[in-house]
């Protein structure tokens, strides 16, 4: 990381970050939030799903009483441009540890008309309030140290299109899920790395969102190549994160008709497992 960088880095805080001013959305009224979408979140040439899964999650953290994210599936109706959109909130239950809310992000076509990209469903709580009873056979994932491990600006060719995303973040993959990006795929489908933000910011919950679906497709690694778009993705946050770089493993079993699934798993530095995820996605095939 360049040096200007890494004094950013040390600079950068939950609330106080690039992610944070990307992430805002602005009231309008009872429940509808404007929105700027960064084109700073692109790759290839679409708006990341993670990203805008995080700019809804922030809008219904602040339409819903709780505000931390337990679980969130998002439809991906129609395909995100960079620039203004709308997000509409319902608030569809609220309870003493749960509330549900519903909320959709609108953008505009060239004729004025209204378009809905994203449809989510959620349920916050406060993970705070959360015991501390933990029963689990998973395991963290088997990711070399950072230093043996390689990011985009290892890469031997830049990403035809915008790779504008990888500069606003940490990735160090490992090298065995690595093969795609020397012209020879595993065919494994697995995608394994050391997950942050670029300016130093910690994780929490919001920011999960996004670490889920930010690493390179795992259809690559199968011996695909170009954009994988998301059609459904559920995440489960399951605890806050501590302090410290994350490590997201990202895993395909099937792909079929077409479609392909992703499981994603995220672990923080005191080995938990803090998020969950499945995604849907279209596998362009040859």
């Amino acid at each position: 990381m360049p040096e200007a960088a890494s004094v950013q880095a040390a600079r950068a805080t939950i609330g106080d970050s690039e992610f944070d001013r990307d992430t805002a959305v602005t009231p309008r009224g009872a429940g509808v939030y404007d929105v700027d979408l960064s084109a700073g979140w692109t790759i290839i040439n679409a708006v990341n799903g993670g990203y805008l899964l995080a700019v809804l999650g922030r809008a219904l953290a602040d339409a819903l009483p709780h505000s931390d994210p337990f679980t969130v599936s998002a439809h991906y109706l129609t395909a995100s441009q960079p620039g203004p959109a709308v997000i509409r909130t319902d608030v569809v239950r609220t309870g003493r540890t749960l509330s549900t809310g519903q909320a959709s992000l609108f953008q505009y076509d060239d004729e004025g008309r209204e378009v809905e990209r994203i449809r989510v469903l959620a349920s916050y709580g406060d993970l705070d309030t959360l015991p501390d009873d933990v029963r689990t056979t998973a395991l963290p994932p088997a990711i070399p140290p950072m230093d043996q491990c390689f990011g985009p600006q290892d890469a031997p060719a830049p990403i035809p299109g915008s790779s504008a995303i990888t500069d606003r973040l940490f990735l160090k993959l490992d090298p065995a899920t690595l093969g795609w990006a020397l012209g020879a795929p595993s065919g494994k489908g697995e995608m394994r790395a050391w997950f942050g933000l670029a300016d130093g910011r910690d994780a929490d919950p919001l920011s999960l969102l996004l670490a889920v679906d930010a690493l390179p497709p795992t259809a690559f690694e199968i011996g695909l190549s170009g954009w994988v778009p998301t059609v459904e993705l559920t995440v489960h946050v399951r605890s806050r994160p501590a302090p410290g770089p994350l490590r997201v493993s990202i895993t395909t079993r099937n792909l079929a008709g077409g479609f392909l699934e992703e499981d994603a798993e995220v672990w923080d530095s005191e080995d938990r497992l803090v998020a969950q995820s499945r995604q849907l996605a279209r596998a362009r095939l040859a």
